[in-house]
């Protein structure tokens, strides 16, 4: 996605590159506002941190952990309900606590976290009058408004076998959301709660819809799923997806082609 004006910053964070672009503004408090949210989510969230409140929660210290937590323990409790919610949605495929997280507990809430920490940073533009603007998180995206020259934000879907490739485009007129689950960025990694295998039956999963935070999840779940999850997914209201199976096959729900860029 190309930008001509307004404010535009790629932040390292919580193990990706967030690019943020604002096209009706041009504070850079906005940008250091994001920033610092991202970093202080990265410090309580990270499964990969000792010290984060989620990883003493994996390993069994839940209610000391969650006293610990400061000023974001309304977060905290937020995401731990929202976990528990898509847990039973997903009738126990997205299931944090069934995965070993990096630092040995048994709580990862990664799929679901990411994806929520974009939408508040969203959130947080927005209460600060910003209509126009785009936040990606590697790969996962959430826009408002209208792009560059008043179009429709344009989104890549990865190849699943080629890094410098795309297998899709799609066109995103805010607010909406989109994400995409694979082994790509960080190998196979997505286990199946259910067998405890890891899933690998596609290559890629992809879901657009009003919210980042249940997008994201919904990816993790379509990717566990596999080509059965198409028909999951389009039982979820507002929520439309595709998957790339590995010999370059893209299926999807009924929706989705809407927003596939010729």
């Amino acid at each position: 996605m190309s930008v001509t004006a307004g404010l535009h910053h790629v932040e390292m964070v919580m193990g990706t590159a967030v690019s943020i672009d604002v096209l009706d503004a041009d504070d850079p408090e906005l940008i250091d506002d994001l920033v610092r949210w991202f970093h202080r989510v990265d410090a309580v969230f990270s499964p990969y941190r000792a010290d984060s409140v989620v990883s003493r929660i994996g390993l069994g210290d839940l209610a000391e952990a969650v006293a610990g937590a400061g000023d974001m323990v309304a977060e905290v409790l937020d995401v731990l309900h929202a976990c528990e919610e898509m847990k039973r949605l997903t009738d126990g495929v997205f299931d944090p606590w069934a995965v070993q997280a990096p630092t040995g507990g048994r709580f990862d809430p990664s799929g679901y976290v990411k994806g929520w920490s974009v939408e508040s940073a969203a959130a947080r533009l927005e209460a600060r009058g910003c209509r126009r603007f785009s936040i990606n998180a590697g790969g996962d995206i959430v826009v408002r408004g209208r792009g560059v020259d008043d179009g429709a934000w344009r989104v890549g879907i990865r190849h699943p076998h080629h890094s410098q490739a795309l297998a899709a485009v799609v066109g995103l007129v805010g607010p909406l959301a989109i994400a995409t689950s694979g082994s790509y960025e960080r190998g196979a990694h997505v286990v199946d709660p259910r067998d405890g295998l890891t899933a690998n039956s596609i290559a890629s999963a992809t879901v657009i819809g009003p919210s980042l935070a249940e997008a994201d999840a919904f990816a993790t779940t379509l990717y566990v799923m596999g080509l059965d999850g198409l028909a999951w997914l389009s039982l979820q209201e507002g929520y439309t997806g595709c998957v790339i199976t590995h010999d370059l096959q893209m299926l999807s729900t009924d929706a989705f082609d809407a927003h596939l860029v010729a």
